[in-house]
Order: structure tokens, then sequence, then C-alpha cells
């Protein structure tokens, strides 16, 4: 009977279940040939687009390095010429100035007894600097030497302690003679 029923159904409404499976299978049609294809295309527009935006940042950040690394090696530049200009002795009188007077001045305000110096010139080999080398001889407790190594370190002239060698002078009183090799440098001539 349910068949009967459902075929009477159909004869009577065979025109509006004939349009509604046209209609369906146009539908199926429009789809296939025309939503799914531009649904594909919006999202590959959208991968290229978040690519291109990921690359716009990748770019950015390059740039934004590159300038950093310009503006880095600009004020290394004017470092190393404030550093040429104002730290290091001018030239070579400019280096025993710097170092003939005030390397035993320190020594005697710390209280170490000045024995000797010795001062040499060398050229540093592909370098636009000279170098003015020291070898100091001082003698004095264990305490004097720390205080003037470190008087020496905080001055505000260039020195370089290359060595420091420690002798026992008088063993009953504690006395060290130590020898030093300090370096400073300058402007090479002709630099």
């Amino acid at each position: 009977m349910e068949s009967s029923l459902g075929r009477r159904i159909f004869r009577e409404h065979q025109r509006v279940i004939v349009a509604l499976g046209i209609l369906l299978v146009a539908n199926i049609v429009a789809y296939a040939a025309f939503v799914y294809p531009l649904g594909q295309r919006v999202a590959n527009i959208q991968q290229r687009d978040q690519t291109a935006e990921r690359t716009l940042r990748a770019a950015r950040a390059e740039q934004a390095q590159a300038a950093g690394t310009l503006t880095g090696k600009d004020r290394a530049a004017a470092e190393l010429q404030t550093f040429y200009g104002d730290v290091l002795p001018k030239d070579l009188a400019g280096a025993r100035r710097l170092t003939h007077l005030r390397l035993p001045q320190l020594a005697r305000q710390a209280g170490l007894r000045y024995e000797q110096s010795s001062y040499t010139t060398s050229e540093e080999r592909g370098s636009t600097l000279s170098a003015l080398r020291i070898s100091m001889i001082l003698s004095g407790s264990y305490n004097e030497m720390r205080t003037f190594i470190h008087a020496l370190e905080t001055a505000p002239e260039f020195v370089v302690i290359d060595n420091v060698s420690l002798a026992e002078d008088d063993p009953s009183v504690g006395s060290l003679v130590v020898t030093l090799s300090l370096s400073t440098y300058y402007r090479s001539p002709g630099q």
C-alpha cells in the first residue's frame, strides 16, 4: 500500500518533483563547474597572500638588520676615531710624556721604590700603530704592588700591562722586586 501511495503522490506532483530534480542536478552542475573552482581560487589567493605577508615580514626584518649593522658599523668607526684621536698619544713624544713621568709618579704614590726603566719602540706589522715598550723594575711590598697595578689599570692613560714578574728581595721584611713589561701605542709616523 505504501508503494501505491508513493506512486500516486509522484503522479499528482510529477511536475513539481521533476522540476525539483532538474533544479537539484543544475545546482550540482553549477557547484561543480563554478562554485568549487572559485572556492579553490580564493583559497589559493589567501595562501599566496599569507606567503607574501611572511616574505614581506622577512624582508622588513632583513632590512632592519642591515640598517642596524650599518648603524653599528658607523658607531664603531666613530668610536675608533675617538680612540685614535683622544685616547692614544698622537706620536712618540706624546707616548713618552704619557709614561716617562706618570709611571714613576704612580709607583711613588703606591709606596714603591722606582729602581729603573728602559724604553724601546717598535712598529706593529700590518698596523697604523707603533708601540712604545717599557720595562720597569720596582721594589716594595705585595700590597704596594697591588695598589700600583690597580692605579695603572684605572688611570686615564692608555698603558697595557704585558707581563709581571715577581721576585723576593728581602725575605725578612717581605720586600718584593717586580719587573713590569708595559706598552702604549701611538700613530706611526706618516699615518
